[in-house]
């Protein structure tokens, strides 16, 4: 069902986004990878099979950035199938000690840099009669202490996704929410060790688990719309 789409995968570089663009690739997508890091980008498109894929450095939250991948996407890809958002950074603190910046900067790279992108390639969607994914997080279905900023950040991500669901299955657009628990991605293993806490990744959802999860809403037949999936790791470590 996948094969032939083309889709765009932020966050591509590592973690979640990494995985989900190896199990488009290996059920024949083409796929177009961004991230901040370009070496990251390039290495992970020679990993994958078929291709050729398309490894697009970006910074999201760097509106000249953003507008150029636009741009790009529309000038080099003949469609848009899927998209898939997964870039996003996470930080902890309480409202006493968090600062208005680090609220900021979560913002910027979690919402409106996502916005933006949405509004920017949905006409595209458009076009395909295609799929948004938005990879968010746990903390935006329960709010944890000590992590209000970056909670907010993910009630609002869903808040806009169930809002644009709303708008676009009219126009064949499917839009799926993820809900993760702990992940071992380099983003977790950070938070872990800010934490000083012991990160045992063999405890925690793997990206595979949530890649594997992707494709098989995504190659549901065009009459089923799965719209939310809510993922964490069976035996709890924390």
């Amino acid at each position: 069902m996948l094969s032939g789409k083309v889709a765009l995968v932020t966050g591509a570089g590592s973690g979640v986004g990494h995985a989900i663009a190896d199990a488009l690739a290996q059920h024949q997508a083409t796929v177009c990878l961004t991230g901040r890091t370009r070496a990251k980008l390039e290495a992970v498109a020679a990993s994958l099979p078929g291709g050729p894929h398309l490894p697009l450095a970006t910074d999201l939250a760097a509106d000249q950035e953003l507008d150029d991948l636009i741009r790009t996407l529309w000038e080099r890809a003949p469609t848009l199938d899927i998209l898939v958002l997964s870039a996003g950074m996470a930080a902890h603190g309480t409202h006493e000690t968090a600062s208005v910046e680090q609220l900021d900067r979560l913002y910027r790279t979690n919402v409106r840099a996502n916005y933006r992108l949405v509004q920017g390639l949905l006409p595209r969607l458009k076009e395909s009669r295609g799929h948004l994914v938005v990879i968010n997080s746990s903390v935006a279905l329960s709010a944890r202490p000590n992590a209000g900023q970056y909670s907010s950040t993910q009630h609002a991500l869903r808040a806009m996704t169930d809002a644009l669901r709303a708008e676009v299955n009219e126009h064949g657009v499917g839009v799926l929410s993820v809900y993760l628990g702990r992940t071992a991605t380099p983003m977790q293993e950070a938070l872990y060790r800010e934490r000083g806490e012991e990160y045992r990744p063999e405890l925690l959802l793997q990206p595979e688990d949530v890649a594997t999860m992707v494709v098989s809403a995504l190659a549901l037949a065009p009459t089923a719309e799965v719209t939310e999936i809510s993922i964490r790791p069976r035996i709890k470590s924390y």
